[in-house]
């Protein structure tokens, strides 16, 4: 199975960006919260189907809908992000099972190979690169929030409005993997890689181009594989893979201190 080059190219960049906001999600603490909210896309993913809109639109309203509602209810009722995710996350996965139609479920769960045209390769590209920008003009912010938020309040960081834009642009990242990883997949996609370079790293700047790095590298090495392979379940499968053996041989390798 040949790959179409913008695929190709645009997932890379998509890849950098789930690395480099996957390290903050890691130290959020939305791991398992992460995986679950690819989830959240498959209603809006089932509908378009149903009504033969592009499904990544579709999957697009049903996770920026989902955002939102997180950030409204984690800030009315103080109950943690992974909690509320959770919850949403049971039912979208239940919903979107049920309206999915069968023979695009698996597509929708693993990813695929679509061709991408130019105008949605310059779209998805734009969103990736504002991806990337955010965490790297934020990321002293982000840090300074995690730390303390006493401490952001004296230097000026509206702490809800910072953790606005980051679950948005959580949520976008996960809606531009949709494509390849599918929505069962990407969560692992963006934790992973950040997993893998927090403990090979020694600082912050380390832990962010590492994990840019193995998200790239287990994103196009996967993609070329599975194209060779022509699996059924897409590509997804064998990113993740690539990316978890990358993590487990980082903690083979490491020298000890």
């Amino acid at each position: 199975m040949n790959i179409d080059i913008n695929y190709l190219i645009l997932s890379t960049i998509i890849a950098a960006a789930a690395g480099l906001i996957g390290c903050f999600a890691l130290m959020k603490k939305m791991t398992l919260a992460s995986d679950a909210f690819g989830h959240i896309a498959l209603p809006g993913l089932g509908l378009a189907i149903l009504f033969g809109i592009n499904p990544l639109v579709g999957g697009a309203a049903a996770l920026l809908i989902g955002a939102v509602l997180i950030w409204l209810v984690e800030n009315k009722t103080k109950i943690s992000s992974e909690a509320i995710i959770g919850v949403i996350f049971s039912a979208s996965l239940a919903i979107g099972s049920l309206i999915t139609p069968e023979e695009h479920l698996i597509e929708a769960l693993f990813g695929g190979f679509q061709k991408i045209d130019s105008a949605e390769f310059a779209i998805a590209a734009l969103i990736s690169l504002g991806v990337i920008a955010f965490i790297l003009k934020n990321k002293e912010k982000l840090v300074i929030s995690l730390i303390s938020q006493d401490l952001a309040a004296t230097s000026n960081i509206d702490v809800k409005k910072l953790n606005l834009y980051f679950i948005l642009f959580f949520g976008l990242t996960v809606i531009l993997g949709l494509r390849y990883s599918g929505a069962l997949l990407m969560g692992s996609l963006v934790i992973v890689p950040a997993a893998a370079a927090k403990y090979i790293s020694r600082s912050l700047k380390t832990m962010l181009s590492a994990a840019a790095a193995i998200s790239v590298v287990s994103t196009f090495s996967g993609l070329l594989v599975a194209s060779k392979m022509d699996l059924s379940a897409g590509p997804g499968p064998i990113i993740v893979i690539i990316a978890s053996l990358i993590f487990f041989a980082g903690l083979i390798l490491k020298p000890k201190n």
